[in-house]
């Protein structure tokens, strides 16, 4: 009679190995003449390549599309996916008289747009109303393998402390109905508003997550599973960690070094978990506070640092975080281009800097459109 692993065993195991790689992203479709959110994905996704169209799917507006790469081993092997993902998606907007574009939330002024014709999607706005108003919310969801459910839950507890920073690394939505709002992540403060978002709590089990979970559908609060929206949770079929914390990125150099990052943060965790060590004990109103202060000041301003509970730059926070990663970056044969990666991002600064950038070079919201719509093809 075989014996079923344990959690110890799956653990052991998961820290020797390499910890397969996923992503998605969503972008907003620009009408290619005026610039303004075009509601065309059904036209999109007719034009999208055979080779391409199961890894391309509608998000909650139809001012939206996502792409979600198959997980690997390998992050070259992912960033190629992504590549081809990024320019096959933008290639099929262009066939329908749009462009692709990587922006966290849509900056201008206009009408709303209507919900995709999915019958999920039309039972989200006729419970939630108004949530989401504008053009949609676009998000870069890491997923990493991680399939055994109590192992992924004590991860989820490990890795809260750090997706602030993370946070901050992925802000790129600094403009809201044609004006800095002056936060680097404006996606994230209108994300807050929906019930199921939020830092994920502390939790004792699987059984534990799985009954919040059930007593949240219960409550009428969330739809099923998918709407569970916390910044870490686990995939609904319990066979990975999902960290969905930060906003699309501009280009997909800045996709990458995330998820490598977050590979090499589960990596530790596990890595604690199987040493025993208990995870770091976090006040949630002080990690939400955290949030705030990422989606505020962003990659270039300050951070809270949850150890001592004082403002520090966040630059110094993430190479706290690079450092204390390194050995999964480097078991994972990451550690090269992940290097290179931060150099560059220090170097060009994260997308809500480059949008005031662009900002400031052509004084409109056009020229920032156009300048991430170029970088969005990578």
């Amino acid at each position: 009679m075989s014996v079923m692993p344990t959690t110890t065993d799956r653990t052991a195991v998961l820290a020797r190995g390499t910890l397969a790689l996923g992503v998605e992203e969503e972008f907003l479709l620009l009408d290619a003449e005026r610039l303004a959110p075009a509601p065309v994905v059904d036209d999109v996704l007719d034009r999208v390549s055979p080779a391409l169209r199961a890894s391309v799917r509608h998000a909650y507006l139809r001012t939206q599309i996502g792409v979600a790469g198959p997980p690997a081993g390998d992050l070259d092997a992912l960033w190629r996916s992504m590549g081809l993902l990024r320019e096959g998606v933008a290639d099929a907007a262009e066939a329908a008289g749009a462009r692709l574009t990587a922006i966290g939330a849509c900056p201008l002024t206009g009408p709303d747009a209507p919900v995709a014709d999915l019958p999920r999607c039309h039972r989200t706005a006729e419970r939630f109303g108004p949530l989401a108003p504008g053009h949609g919310l676009n998000s870069t969801l890491v997923r990493v393998g991680v399939d055994d459910p109590e192992l992924a839950v004590q991860v989820l507890n490990h890795v809260r402390p750090w997706l602030p920073v993370l946070q901050a690394v992925t802000a790129n939505s600094p403009f809201h109905q044609g004006v800095d709002t002056g936060y680097a992540s404006w996606r994230s403060i209108m994300w807050e508003r929906w019930p199921s978002v939020g830092p994920a709590p502390r939790l004792e089990s699987y059984a534990h997550y799985r009954h919040l979970l059930d007593d949240l559908i219960a409550s009428g609060v969330v739809i099923d599973d998918g709407m569970l929206q916390w910044h870490a949770r686990l995939a609904a079929d319990g066979t990975a960690v999902e960290l969905r914390i930060g906003d699309v990125c501009p280009s997909l150099e800045d996709t990458m070094l995330v998820a490598a990052l977050v590979r090499a943060l589960v990596g530790t965790a596990i890595t604690d978990v199987g040493a025993g060590l208990p995870a770091p004990a976090i006040n949630q109103q002080l990690l939400a506070a955290a949030h705030w202060r990422a989606a505020h000041d962003g990659l270039e301003g300050l951070a809270v640092d949850l150890v001592n509970q004082r403002p520090r730059p966040a630059w110094h926070l993430l190479r706290r975080l690079f450092d204390l990663v390194r050995p999964q970056l480097e078991r994972h044969g990451d550690l090269e281009i992940a290097t290179v990666l931060m150099s560059r991002l220090r170097s060009h600064g994260s997308g809500a800097a480059r949008q005031r950038a662009a900002f400031a070079r052509h004084g409109s919201i056009d020229g920032v459109l156009t300048a991430l719509t170029e970088a969005t093809r990578g």
